[in-house]
């Protein structure tokens, strides 16, 4: 089994800006895992908040070995295995598991979905999301997406009202919003809730810092809008946890390090009764496809990378009606151009 990986500079077509920062790019690692004349391609998305770069990336793939990864792969033993090299890094460890997971349905001659009992004609249409700007740029970008029939705009400042205005004067479609912890103050948090149910907001993600549960908590009791958690839950182990904190969690695989416990997470929220939501940093159609395959089994789905990105590598993937469109490749039935 050989793997080699590569960094890529992954642009965006805007400037994201969020509560708290701004970028105009994303390091990204492409990994490619090949056995026996087949390849299973995977990537890491490096967004600052996580703590990765290509440095830490490339430390990471030092250590791993391998050649005791008999198909058909267990991913148990491997997620149990890469957390024994580290106990963060989810992004390296998700690249890693997308690619075996795209090359186990190549070796299977099986498409990644079936193997989570996810059903296409569940797929739920995934939002566009909007980063913090100017109208003039925001009325820009709502054009750009006007494929996707809902949209995500990104809040946490003080001209929140006048983003969501914006948006208003020119569509009417269902909005997602993201304080990305940007919202300070529990009251101030709440009356900003009941606004924005106002204007049609369906779900609100981590509106106060990820660290401050009795604040979220406060908010998710009282709020009317489905409250999601995203910052503050990561990994498998942090969903119980979101309980009664949050109405729903939104699993990311750059979170989650990979597919597989993305699925565990999806599975346990459910089981506790709770919403599911599936996102994307900034990503590549590799990860899009990845976590596509996940979506149908969740009640919200936010994989807009393709759309915000102008150097895709690969090709983007069917897109339909406002949402992605599962294939029977096997694999994930990612193309490279």
């Amino acid at each position: 089994m050989n793997i080699s990986y590569k960094p890529f500079e992954l642009k965006l077509r805007h400037p994201f800006t969020i509560a708290k920062f701004s970028r105009t790019f994303t390091p990204i690692m492409l990994l490619e895992i090949s056995h026996e004349g087949l390849t299973g391609y995977g990537e890491a998305s490096m967004v600052p908040y996580m703590g990765e770069s290509i440095e830490t990336a490339n430390s990471f793939m030092s250590k791993v070995d391998l050649s005791w990864l008999k198909a058909p792969f267990n991913f148990d033993e491997l997620i149990v295995y890469l957390d024994s090299i580290a106990s963060g890094n989810p992004n390296i460890k998700a690249a890693i598991d997308i690619a075996l997971q795209d090359l186990r349905g190549k070796i299977e001659q099986k498409a990644c979905y079936k193997y989570f009992n996810a059903d296409p004609a569940k797929m739920p249409p995934t939002s566009y999301t909007l980063g913090i700007d100017t109208p003039e740029v925001i009325l820009q970008k709502i054009k750009e997406g006007e494929s996707c029939h809902i949209i995500k705009v990104k809040l946490g400042r003080d001209n929140d009202q006048e983003l969501i205005n914006t948006i208003r004067s020119v569509t009417d479609k269902p909005l997602y919003v993201d304080a990305n912890q940007g919202w300070t103050d529990r009251q101030q948090g709440l009356d900003m809730v009941l606004w924005l149910q106002e204007q049609g907001v369906v779900l609100i993600e981590q509106p106060m810092a990820k660290d401050d549960p009795d604040s979220n908590a406060w908010i998710t009791e009282r709020s009317p809008v489905a409250i999601v958690g995203d910052e503050s839950v990561q990994r498998f182990s942090d969903v119980e946890k979101a309980k009664g904190v949050y109405h729903g969690i939104n699993v990311k695989l750059m979170k989650s390090a990979g597919m597989h416990e993305g699925y565990r997470m999806i599975m346990k929220a459910k089981e506790l009764g709770m919403k599911t939501m599936i996102g994307c940093m900034s990503e590549t159609s590799c990860g899009t496809l990845g976590a596509a395959a996940l979506a149908p089994l969740c009640d919200w789905v936010d994989l807009d990378g393709p759309f915000l990105t102008s150097n895709n590598p690969y090709k983007d993937p069917d897109f339909n009606d406002g949402k992605w469109q599962l294939s029977d490749t096997p694999g994930l039935g990612l193309i490279k151009l």
